[in-house]
């Protein structure tokens, strides 16, 4: 199955600021990943061309890098998950600039039933998450981002049964 899976956000940043949250990624001073509720992103070295790492389950190899601008991952696990993943800063002024979050894969096999009952649903919060993370590392309010029971399920059943920590910003009417 063919999947493209967006995510934008427009902020009221210069694509500088942003695109150095970019650059931040899997680094000790990340300022774009939501490490406080997902599994961080870890690489074998910084963010480079060739840098091999990735999140929970997902694995992934840093297949092109621009700093300041994008990022794309090539996907090296769940068997199945054939395609990229990135963050790229879009139409961009010198006041504002749109993140996006793509996914251009094809799921195969038991990867297909993975990414639409487990993956996607949970993959969808997270980036939402990225986005509001990214709008608190701006000074900018974040929008919240609703998780349905389904998604507390899965996030539960992954963590053991723990309680989640509640987000840094959880008095914006950010659903938990």
């Amino acid at each position: 199955m063919k999947v493209v899976n967006v995510h934008q956000r427009l902020l009221h940043a210069s694509p500088e600021r942003v695109g150095t949250l970019i650059d931040s990624l899997g680094s000790p001073a990340d300022a774009l990943w939501p490490g406080w509720d997902w599994p961080r992103m870890k690489f074998d070295r910084p963010l480079a061309v060739g840098a091999i790492g990735g999140h929970g389950p997902i694995r992934y190899t840093v297949e092109a890098y621009t700093p300041g601008q994008s990022v794309r991952f090539r996907f090296t696990r769940p068997k199945g998950f054939d395609g990229w993943h990135g963050f790229e800063v879009l139409d961009a002024t010198p006041a504002h600039c749109v993140l996006e979050h793509r996914i251009e894969m094809r799921t195969r096999g038991a990867a297909l039933l993975y990414w639409l009952l487990v993956i996607r649903p949970l993959h969808d919060v997270c980036v939402e998450d990225v986005l509001s993370q990214t709008q608190v590392s701006l000074g900018i309010e974040p929008r919240p981002v609703a998780r349905t029971a389904g998604v507390r399920l899965l996030r539960w059943l992954a963590s053991g049964g723990r309680r989640r920590p509640a987000p840094p910003f959880a008095g914006s009417r950010h659903a938990r």
